[in-house]
């Protein structure tokens, strides 16, 4: 990346006659943020500053709390099959429908961060439990997290910590607390790993709850990162987060979800985002909100230069256009796509970017969205698909083309792409419903759509 003045990039966005802020913008920013606005939302944006939106994204709105009841009812009810595939259709339905996009944009982002599956723990109660305090810390203190995580019995059982002895200590967890989860690779030796691992030796599950079992503890001398001390495992939790590669290690897996894919930035470049994050005690809040506040975030180095993960390409179509439908079916074709809620393919998560696209996974998200499309339940704010855009003034094909591409697309579309999907509408006929469900997956469908 070319050098850049991290002073302009970070600091906050003003609008100009070279950098509007427009609907293009607005959408961009609930695009990387909210996972996707409705019309009605980005209107309501444009009539406030771009902070005042950012704000917004971090308070819970007045209905959040009856959200979260229904939601954890809809949860509970799905708990009672066991199953975690049928899980992942109640986390679908609180991506698509939360008044808090931000706080579940995060909770995404974290279970690929402490990616844990249900292939190994086929226990749905678990791995709901894990989603739970993931979302609970979402945007909070990140010291916090990594304590109740490193107690948490699904990534026990998933990181094979329940089975660490005092005479076998198991490296797992302690590997990937260090590479994956807080300071990043070439930041601890092999003797710092069996160090850290012989501090959690006696961590166990009991009755599908934490436990300490001191007869398997290690009680003995520890030195972890060059600390010494009779280190109990918070106590090591606690050395690793005092590390100064911890901010610039999640600063720079920031900048990869929110920002853009390629190319990686420096460290010098990230070090004021870094340095908001230590300055706030690794709170969570301050160094997202300066990031999605900055000029860097809203300037031509950040727009459409992300490709969508299929969670991200699916959930915001759903919001874009107040759409619901089969969540189990969602839910099902996320797998298939290569985006499995709960069944992230290894400890290390999705690698995303470039690996989100080949000719298989593109083919079977526009197969999913013909599911969606062709569903009997699908319907667009309760009502038709031409009933939803006459509610907003769109009465014909090339007002629903040019709707769709404003909520949809980073990019805009060229005039043959736009002429082809005109004349895909017509020749169908007069099933305008029909006709307008096609354009709406022909757009979908694109390359153009699958950059964020």
């Amino acid at each position: 990346m070319r050098a850049v003045d991290a002073q302009w990039a970070w600091s906050p966005y003003v609008p100009s006659a070279g950098a509007p802020w427009d609907r293009r913008r607005a959408a961009h920013l609930y695009r990387r943020a909210g996972l996707g606005a409705d019309a009605p939302t980005l209107d309501a944006a444009l009539r406030m500053t771009p902070a005042e939106v950012v704000d917004s994204l971090f308070r819970a709105g007045p209905d959040a709390d009856r959200f979260d009841r229904s939601a954890a009812a809809l949860a509970n009810a799905t708990l009672a099959f066991n199953d975690p595939k049928r899980l992942s259709a109640a986390w679908v339905y609180r991506l698509a429908f939360t008044p808090e996009p931000l706080r579940e944009n995060m909770t995404l982002f974290w279970h690929g961060h402490f990616a844990t599956s249900a292939d190994k723990v086929d226990d749905a109660k678990l791995m709901w439990r894990q989603n739970e305090l993931l979302r609970r810390h979402a945007l909070g203190d990140f010291k916090e997290l990594a304590q109740r995580i490193a107690q948490d019995p699904a990534m026990l059982i998933y990181l094979d910590s329940a089975i660490n002895r005092k005479a076998h200590p198991n490296e797992n967890f302690a590997r990937e607390l260090m590479e994956l989860f807080c300071l990043g690779e070439g930041h601890y030796s092999e003797g710092d790993v069996l160090e850290l691992a012989r501090c959690f030796t006696g961590w166990e599950i009991k009755n599908d709850r934490f436990r300490k079992n001191r007869y398997q503890q290690d009680t003995g001398e520890k030195c972890v990162l060059g600390v010494r001390g009779k280190w109990d495992g918070e106590d090591a939790v606690d050395v690793v987060l005092q590390q100064p590669s911890v901010e610039l290690f999640l600063a720079r897996k920031w900048y990869r979800y929110f920002i853009a894919d390629e190319p990686a930035p420096s460290d010098e470049f990230l070090q004021p985002i870094a340095q908001t994050f230590r300055e706030h005690d690794l709170e969570t809040a301050p160094a997202i909100g300066q990031l999605l506040r900055s000029s860097w975030f809203f300037s031509e180095h950040a727009i459409a230069r992300k490709i969508k993960s299929p969670v991200n390409l699916v959930i915001g179509m759903l919001r874009s256009l107040s759409c619901t439908t089969n969540m189990d079916q969602v839910a099902t074709s996320l797998i298939d796509i290569g985006q499995g809620l709960f069944y992230p393919p290894n400890v290390k998560g999705w690698e995303g970017g470039r690996d989100w696209i080949n000719s298989s996974t593109l083919l079977g998200r526009s197969n999913l969205f013909a599911k969606i499309l062709d569903d009997k339940t699908t319907r667009f704010g309760g009502t038709t698909l031409a009933g939803y855009l006459a509610s907003l003034d769109k009465h014909d094909a090339q007002a629903a083309i040019d709707f769709f591409e404003s909520l949809l697309l980073a990019v805009p579309l060229d005039g043959e792409t736009k002429r082809d999907l005109l004349q895909a509408a017509e020749q169908i006929g007069g099933d305008f419903e029909r006709s307008l469900r096609a354009v709406l997956h022909g757009i979908v469908s694109l390359p153009q759509c699958q950059i964020a």
